[in-house]
C-alpha cells in the first residue's frame, strides 16, 4: 500500500472492484430513470437502456483512463487526486454528451449546425456528473478505508503467528545445540552459526522474499538437523526451475522452513531408521508448487503435540498474501506423509 498516494484509484483497475461499481452504477440508472419518470407505469425501457449506456461509458472510460494513469495520480495526495479525478469525470461526461449530439446530428439533423446543437443537455449531463463523481469516488473512498483496515488485521494477524512460531523454533534449536556440545565441539560451534543467521532471519519483518532466499534459508536449517539427526536424515531436493526463476517467484519469510522442520518432528524423529524427505519446487507460469513428502506413522503423529499448528500458521499466511490462489492440501497415507502448496506469486 501506498499510505500517501491515492491507493484507492489503482484498485478501480482490478475486475472485483470494477464489477461493485458497475453493478451499483446501474442502479443508479434505474433510479434516475424512474425519478424523470415519476412512476413505475410511465418508466420507458428504452430511457433506462439510455441511462444505463451512457452511466456505463461514463464508469468505464474513467475505470480505464484511471488505470492507464495510475502513476501519475498516486504522486500526489489522496485530497487533490479526489479532485483531479472528479474534474476528469466532469470531463468524459461533457465529451461523451457533445460526441452523442454530433451523431445525432449527423443521423437524424437537418438545420444547421451550431453552438446549442453541440451544448445541447450538457448541463443536465453535468449534473447527473456531479451526482455520478459524488457517488463513485465516495466508493472508492469507503473502499480504500476498508481495504487498509483489511490491511492493519492482516499485519497484526502475521505478527502474532510470528510470535508463535519463535518458541518452537527456539526450543528445538538449543536442544540441539546442547546436545553436541560434550561430544562434537566443532559440530556445535557450526550449528550456532548457521543458528544466528536462521535467527537474524526469523526476526526480520515477515515480507515476501525470493524463493532462492527461501530455500538457502532452509538449507541453513537443515544443516542444522543433519548435524543433530546424522544418518538418520537426508533430503532430497528436486527443482524444476531455473535460477531466473526462483529469484522471480516471491514466498512469505520463513513459509517453507517450518514445513520442513514439522516433517522432521513429525517424521523422521519418530523412525530410528534412516528416513528421506522428498522436496519437489516447480515453477510454471506464475504457479509455485512445492510439494514435501516425509516418513509417516499414523500411530506415533497423535502422541506429538502442536500437530498440525506449523502447518495451519503456514496456509494462512500464504492465503494473507495470495489469496484465492492458494492451495494448501495434506494427505497421510500408511507410511508416508505428503503436504502439497500452490499459489500464483505476481511478477515484481
Amino acid at each position: 500500500m501506498n499510505a500517501s498516494g491515492s491507493y484507492f484509484f489503482t484498485k478501480i483497475g482490478q475486475w472485483q472492484h470494477l464489477l461493485e461499481l458497475i453493478v451499483a452504477s446501474n442502479v443508479l440508472a434505474m433510479v434516475l430513470a424512474l425519478a424523470e419518470a415519476q412512476s413505475w407505469q410511465a418508466l420507458e425501457s428504452i430511457r433506462v437502456l439510455q441511462y444505463m449506456f451512457f452511466i456505463n461509458w461514463v464508469i468505464l472510460s474513467f475505470s480505464a483512463l484511471v488505470d492507464y494513469f495510475q502513476e501519475f495520480f498516486a504522486k500526489f495526495s489522496q485530497k487533490l487526486a479526489l479532485i483531479l479525478g472528479f474534474i476528469l469525470l466532469q470531463l468524459i461526461v461533457l465529451f461523451t454528451t457533445c460526441a452523442i449530439n454530433i451523431i445525432q446530428y449527423w443521423s437524424l439533423g437537418r438545420e444547421p449546425f451550431s453552438d446549442a446543437i453541440l451544448f445541447h443537455n450538457t448541463s443536465l449531463n453535468l449534473g447527473y456528473g456531479v451526482l455520478l463523481g459524488a457517488f463513485c469516488l465516495r466508493y472508492l473512498y469507503m473502499r480504500e478505508r476498508w481495504l487498509n483496515q483489511q490491511y492493519s488485521e492482516l499485519n497484526a494477524r502475521i505478527q502474532a503467528m510470528q510470535a508463535r512460531i519463535h518458541p518452537h523454533f527456539l526450543f528445538n534449536s538449543l536442544n540441539s545445540v546442547v546436545s553436541l556440545i560434550a561430544i562434537a565441539p566443532d559440530k556445535a560451534e557450526n550449528m550456532l552459526i548457521n543458528l544466528s543467521r536462521l535467527f537474524r532471519a526469523s526476526f526480520q519483518e515477515l515480507k515476501l522474499v525470493s524463493l532462492a532466499e527461501e530455500i538457502d534459508l532452509c538449507q541453513q536449517y537443515l544443516s542444522i538437523e543433519k548435524m543433530r539427526l546424522g544418518e538418520r536424515l537426508t533430503v532430497e531436493w528436486n527443482i524444476q526451475a531455473t535460477p531466473i526463476e526462483l529469484k522471480r517467484a516471491t514466498i512469505p519469510l520463513l513459509t517453507l522452513q517450518p514445513l520442513l522442520e514439522n516433517s522432521i518432528f513429525h517424521g523422521v524423529e519418530t523412525f530410528l531408521r534412516p528416513s528421506t524427505i522428498t522436496v519437489l519446487v516447480e515453477i510454471l507460469q506464475n504457479q509455485v508448487s512445492i510439494v514435501i513428502t516425509n516418513p509417516y506413522s499414523h500411530d506415533t503423529i497423535k502422541s506429538k503435540k502442536g500437530n498440525g499448528i506449523a502447518i495451519e500458521n503456514v496456509k494462512q499466511r500464504l492465503q494473507a498474501y495470495y489469496g484465492r490462489t492458494v492451495k494448501f492440501q495434506v494427505y497421510g497415507g500408511q507410511s508416508f506423509y505428503t503436504t502439497v502448496v500452490n499459489y500464483h506469486y505476481r511478477v515484481k
